[in-house]
């Protein structure tokens, strides 16, 4: 999973998703960026919103994506979130 962030023009994180077909039907297409979406909304945006940064974040997935699980998505975004924005 690639990530890309920017300070936001708004005082609130915000979340935008690249899920690209690689192959796939729609219905893989959708459930993915369902559960990323999800995930988004659950873990990523409250703990930049707790911590006070303010960006826009872009995630963009790669082909193995399509095959993790919902636990494993919500790891690798979070690892990836707490690499950039430790806890203060």
């Amino acid at each position: 999973m690639d990530v890309f962030f920017d300070a936001s023009p708004v005082s609130r994180s915000r979340l935008g998703l690249i899920v690209p077909k690689h192959g796939h039907r729609i219905v893989d297409r959708n459930r993915l960026r369902r559960r990323l979406r999800e995930i988004g909304r659950r873990e990523l945006l409250p703990r930049l919103r707790d911590r006070g940064v303010a960006v826009d974040v872009l995630l963009r997935v790669h082909r193995k994506a399509y095959g993790a699980s919902f636990v494993e998505l919500e790891r690798e975004v979070v690892s990836t979130m707490e690499e950039l924005w430790p806890e203060r």
